[in-house]
């Protein structure tokens, strides 16, 4: 090398120094990227539940029935999203008030009113409470819905928002839209204790759809008709006037699956395997157990189609039409009972 041109010994250097480039690169590119820092929950495995759930081996995990039926439902819901939403907008923190944080287990819940979401924030209050709380069900049903007893994504800049989003279990639980919605009817505006929704909301849907009004009708608001209820909906007035109360508002309006990669989309028709199969992916099951239903009066399909019995296809046409979407996104086929032909 010695006796070489230096001009070769030039050329020969810059080869080998251009190779060495070459092996640090491929070394850089090759190598996994860390693991998240997990010290900040005590108890966690460092395998990711979305590794175990979508990408985990079967040695470590036989997949249930219910899990597979998960990775099904987000995968519906992702292409629904590209087939039916044009589009994409900026969340501000009013659209984030529905997802509850967990810090602790890392978790995201968007919660659905009339979707078991009781019982759920429930759970989180005792994941989250440092041994304050054990049982779920001794937690009463008015302080789970106490504002502050969680935190919600809106309470959090938007650095922390967005790291959250990236790196926590976010999960949803939907339900066949119709029957949702006569579950709120029935909850909201046919119990006697529900006065203030009567004052709120009843009061004004009597003066609005209701011919000849009696003045005890317009003062209580307690006997809103179910058919008074779903003209109220379909009333274009109604939503210019302020948006839907939670407990009617369309799914996609409350936690906006477009925007939002939820990991977790569980179904209210399969409650218990769904619950189940979250608690396990967060690696909390052995810490809490999600509360079996004890109704034995739950609203199903059959109840539902003797409510919409009365409503004329006009009616029931608008009505399926602005549900349309939540009919969509969580793959509810329409209800066989409807009329709007």
């Amino acid at each position: 090398m010695m006796g070489m041109p230096k001009g070769g010994r030039l050329f020969l250097a810059t080869c080998l120094c251009s190779f060495f480039v070459l092996v640090l690169y491929f070394q850089s590119i090759t190598k996994p990227e860390p693991a998240l820092k997990t010290s900040s929950r005590p108890g966690k495995s460092r395998r990711s539940p979305l590794q175990t759930l979508y990408k985990g081996d079967q040695k470590q995990l036989k997949l249930s029935a219910a899990q597979k039926s998960l990775q099904g439902r987000r995968k519906v819901l992702e292409q629904a999203c590209l087939s039916h939403t044009k589009k994409r907008r900026v969340l501000s923190p009013e659209d984030l008030k529905h997802l509850i944080v967990d810090d602790k287990h890392g978790l995201i819940y968007c919660y659905v009113p009339k979707v078991a979401c009781t019982n759920w924030k429930r759970v989180l209050m005792v994941l989250s409470s440092n041994g304050r709380y054990s049982d779920p069900l001794a937690i009463p049903a008015n302080e789970a819905h106490v504002a502050g007893n969680l935190r919600t994504l809106s309470d959090f800049s938007v650095t922390e928002i967005n790291q959250r989003l990236r790196s926590y279990l976010k999960f949803i639980f939907v339900r066949e839209p119709f029957e949702r919605l006569v579950s709120a009817y029935r909850n909201k505006f046919t119990r006697n204790y529900n006065t203030a929704f009567h004052k709120r909301y009843g009061t004004k849907i009597i003066r609005r759809h209701r011919a000849n009004p009696q003045p005890e009708a317009l003062e209580k608001g307690n006997d809103v008709s179910f058919r008074e209820f779903i003209q109220y909906l379909v009333d274009p007035q109604t939503q210019r006037e302020e948006p839907f109360n939670e407990h009617w508002e369309r799914v996609h309006s409350l936690c906006h699956p477009c925007l939002i990669h939820y990991d977790v989309v569980g179904k209210y028709e399969t409650l218990e395997p769904d619950a189940h199969a979250v608690l396990r992916l967060a690696g909390v099951e052995g810490k809490v157990q999600f509360p079996t239903s004890s109704k034995s009066t739950r609203t199903d399909g059959n109840m539902a189609a003797r409510f919409f019995k009365h409503i004329s296809p006009f009616y029931q046409k608008k009505l399926f039409n602005l549900y349309r979407m939540d009919f969509l996104l969580f793959n509810y086929t329409t209800p066989e009972y409807l009329r709007t032909r």
